[in-house]
């Protein structure tokens, strides 16, 4: 191995990682927040990517109908929990309203081919919903149940999302257009700009997720849910929106993931999944509860998967999955027993 392949290795680590990282934000945000390990996070990377593809290619209205469908089925879901006519409304606008609006706008925009990042913007605006209205409809009842039956149920939620992705996109996979077409060298190394994008992106989402956490009073709210869900009822913090917000900043996140690595990988329906379970790897490092341990592990994740493609390509998937055997080992040998509700 020369020093070009060593750096063009460590470039696409550290990419790649980024990418990671995000999801692995993600997902311990929500697992922090409301106790629910967010299996779907993947097909949340798979739509808001297809989306992208669909309306670059003028055909929006599977993200649409899709958006929808889950708004109406979390509008049924809330209307019967709903006490007053102005909640009634603002869950309509909520879960009805949105899709209607986007709809109108697409239909509006999408034929005059609007710049990429306007493109960029729909699709997160297609994709980013569906989260809170997952979150309405398949977790806000089980909001006090245990972590295995909040598991068992995000399994279940997974499997329908992919079944609905398949039925919604086709088996296809799309790529989205870049951003930029630049191409830079930096001595060997050859530096391109969508590279560029992402590693921008990224580090735009954590420190707009740090000033989001440290100097705002929902940020606050979130943190102190994510501390002590039971105390934050007492004091007056309504668990159930800290819930959906969460939800929507894990639906946003993943959505901009797939938006990034569109345009260097054809991605299909159930293509997150696997991109997903590498953003967990690296939230398990974190705990499940440290942002800046989850987002150094994802780079790491990222590194281990670029080397292991040049040195063992078939076993990649294998090598990178394993990194989180030793620490599992390790944090069971270092932690006294809980019990479940822990």
């Amino acid at each position: 191995m020369d020093s070009s392949i060593l750096l063009i290795l460590f470039q696409d680590g550290i990419v790649n990682g980024a990418v990671y990282a995000l999801l692995a934000l993600s997902l311990v945000l929500v697992f922090t927040v409301t106790r629910v390990v967010l299996v779907p996070q993947g097909e949340f990377v798979s739509f808001g990517a297809l989306s992208y593809a669909a309306i670059g290619e003028g055909h929006p209205w599977p993200s649409v109908v899709l958006l929808a469908g889950l708004g109406g089925l979390a509008f049924l879901r809330g209307i019967w929990a709903v006490h007053n006519v102005r909640a009634a409304a603002w869950l309509a606008a909520e879960t009805l309203g949105i899709p209607l609006v986007l709809a109108v706008l697409l239909k509006w925009a999408v034929p005059s081919h609007p710049p990429l990042v306007l493109q960029a913007g729909l699709a997160l605006a297609l994709t980013a919903p569906l989260a809170p209205y997952l979150y309405r409809v398949s977790f806000q009842s089980l909001a006090q149940a245990s972590v295995l039956v909040l598991l068992i149920a995000s399994v279940g939620t997974h499997l329908a999302l992919s079944g609905l992705g398949l039925v919604t996109f086709g088996p296809e996979g799309a790529r989205g257009p870049a951003f930029s077409d630049a191409v830079m060298m930096a001595g060997e190394l050859m530096i391109t700009g969508q590279s560029l994008w992402i590693l921008g992106l990224t580090a735009l989402v954590m420190g707009g997720l740090y000033l989001f956490f440290t100097h705002t009073l929902l940020g606050a709210a979130l943190r102190a849910t994510a501390v002590n869900r039971l105390g934050a009822r007492l004091v007056g913090i309504p668990t159930t929106q800290a819930g959906l917000i969460a939800f929507w900043l894990a639906g946003l996140i993943g959505a901009a993931s797939g938006v990034l690595i569109s345009a260097q990988t054809t991605l299909s329906y159930d293509s997150g999944f696997l991109v997903g379970l590498k953003g967990f790897v690296a939230a398990i490092i974190g705990g499940m509860a440290s942002y800046p341990l989850a987002a150094a592990a994802a780079i790491l994740v990222g590194l281990v998967e670029s080397f292991a493609s040049f040195w063992a390509s078939a076993f990649k998937e294998v090598i990178v999955f394993t990194v989180i055997i030793p620490v599992l080992l390790w944090r069971s040998l270092r932690h006294r027993g809980v019990e479940d509700e822990e």
